[in-house]
């Protein structure tokens, strides 16, 4: 059982119990509900509902209950290798497909095909619902993922991603024209605080976010960028983008609910990724051609 403990703002008061502490914990507001039925939540010392109004200096003390770890199993489900050694494989994603199991998503995932693929032998240091999985992308984006078989691999593999040394770039097509052919978006993303599925540009509970862009093409009413990730947080480039007022195309979370054109989904694709081999020492980089989706959008804004 894991003990959480925190104390009201002053800018929380008067707000109640379910909104205040989502955007604080990990917790839905469905599980924060069912903690409070068993008691789990208390209030300057006694149990408190998830409609208490609270108060600001009130201390507020969680009892969450241990992550049940789910039995992930191999699926026979081809893979598109770039390249595998003995310490890493870098696979190109499909668009569609989840990279790991969550509520919804237990089978069909990028983890079960590894798992048949490398039998097993994957890094352990996420946990048996991630093995293998340095970095993610999400489930409508399309492209490349580097994927660590063993610990000393995903703990080299992840220094150069806290230390900015791994590249990540990708290309997308978004709604409008920049003033600038190049510029840096630096704004920090947290959760949204109306929507715990989505994030957002704030300073609230947030951490920094730096995204480079360049224009690669202009068409009429979109444009066709690239973005190289200084940073890697939960949908960054998709929020980033939003946030200008520039979001990506087909994207029906941060942009139109009804896209301005048919392309059969999300035109962002993760095209290169460049590392050093954690074993060899070796520079290595990755591109991924632009998949058909993706294309076939270009060719319809250059059409007109």
């Amino acid at each position: 059982m894991e003990a959480l403990s925190l104390v009201i703002a002053p800018e929380q008061e008067g707000q109640r119990l379910d909104k205040v502490l989502p955007e604080q914990t990990r917790l839905s507001r469905s599980a924060l509900q069912t903690l409070c039925e068993n008691g789990g939540v208390l209030v300057n010392g006694r149990p408190a509902g998830k409609k208490q109004l609270l108060r600001a200096g009130d201390r507020v003390e969680l009892s969450l209950p241990e992550p049940v770890e789910l039995e992930v199993l191999p699926e026979e489900i081809p893979l598109d290798i770039l390249y595998e050694d003995g310490w890493l494989l870098v696979v190109n994603k499909p668009k569609g497909m989840v990279v790991h199991p969550a509520p919804g998503n237990y089978t069909g995932t990028l983890v079960n095909a590894l798992l048949w693929h490398c039998k097993g032998s994957l890094s352990g240091i996420n946990g048996v619902i991630r093995p293998g999985i340095v970095h993610r992308i999400d489930k409508d984006t399309s492209g490349l993922l580097i994927v660590a078989k063993n610990d000393e691999a995903h703990r080299g593999l992840a220094e150069q991603i806290r230390a900015h040394s791994f590249t990540r770039e990708y290309e997308a097509i978004v709604h409008g024209h920049f003033k600038e052919p190049s510029f840096t978006i630096d704004a920090p993303i947290g959760r949204s605080s109306s929507d715990r599925k989505k994030m957002c540009v704030t300073q609230r509970n947030a951490r920094n976010a730096v995204t480079h862009v360049e224009v690669l093409g202009e068409y009429p009413g979109f444009s066709h960028i690239k973005c190289r990730l200084e940073t890697g947080r939960t949908h960054q480039i998709r929020v980033h983008l939003a946030h200008l007022g520039h979001p990506v195309l087909g994207d029906l979370v941060y942009g139109p609910k009804k896209p301005a054109l048919d392309t059969a989904g999300q035109c962002l694709h993760a095209r290169t990724i460049g590392f050093v081999h954690p074993g060899t020492g070796e520079e290595l980089s990755f591109t991924s051609p632009l998949p058909a989706y993706f294309t076939a959008a270009l060719e319809r804004l250059k059409e007109g």
